[in-house]
């Protein structure tokens, strides 16, 4: 699956733009935050369609897209976005943080995508990186397949998401 670098990279600028902070505070939590725009936009009016066009896989703290670190990477190098290890906690490694002045280009989103972002900010956008790990835990799709297996999106389908709030 070829990723759709514009989409991406904009998704992660408005999950951004849209924290209270402004700051997304972990990696496992921009991890999981990618993971529901993408299963909630597949799963979303059945359109079988995701935003990122990423990958995930089934690893030990919940779905992981393929590709977000290398985008993440290349955002960095070329100044949309800024990424700092913080020590937000004694005895606990350095939280990765992700912050950017750089808005969104909203014009990339059709009104689908546009929802589910919203959705996922609503939902999931007040929740701490281990609260997402665990709810993503009981969902079918990390359930599913097996370590480091590739999740398959038709499983989204098994989550049986509310979706009333988005239409």
């Amino acid at each position: 699956m070829a990723i759709d670098e514009q989409k991406y990279e904009n998704v992660i600028l408005y999950l951004i733009a849209n924290m209270r902070d402004g700051m997304i505070h972990g990696k496992k939590k921009l991890a999981k935050l990618l993971y529901y725009v993408d299963f909630d936009r597949f799963e979303y009016k059945e359109s079988m369609e995701t935003i990122t066009g990423d990958s995930y896989k089934h690893r030990p703290m919940g779905p992981v897209p393929d590709q977000f670190q290398d985008v993440v990477e290349r955002m960095r190098q070329q100044g949309r976005i800024n990424v700092k290890e913080i020590q937000e906690y004694d005895m606990y490694r350095p939280t990765t943080v992700y912050s950017s002045d750089v808005k969104p280009d909203m014009s990339v989103f059709d009104e689908d995508d546009k929802r589910i972002l919203e959705r996922v900010i609503r939902h999931y956008g007040a929740s701490s990186g281990r609260d997402l790990e665990l709810r993503s835990h009981g969902e079918a799709p990390w359930r599913a397949v097996g370590e480091k297996e590739d999740i398959p999106f038709e499983l989204a389908f098994y989550r049986e998401t509310d979706f009333s709030d988005a239409m």
